[in-house]
């Protein structure tokens, strides 16, 4: 199943590392930015819990960007 965020993010090199950190999670199977929209696209696995997947996501990205934002 593939769900569509939007996002906030400042910078297209910024977006790339959300884009790598949210594929690093487990239980996302893929994970695309879209700088340009604000968009994130995620792949998930069969039977994850989305919501929490999700917020592993977020924690991964704010390592790395602590202004970076997805909004479930």
């Amino acid at each position: 199943m593939a769900k569509t965020y939007k996002i906030e993010v400042y910078c297209p090199a910024c977006a790339l590392k959300m884009e790598d950190a949210t594929k690093s999670v487990e239980g996302v199977t893929n994970a695309t930015v879209n700088f340009m929209t604000q968009k994130m696209k995620v792949e998930f696995a069969e039977g994850v819990d989305e919501k929490a997947v999700m917020e592993q996501a977020r924690k991964a990205c704010k390592k790395i960007e602590d202004e970076f934002e997805i909004y479930l």
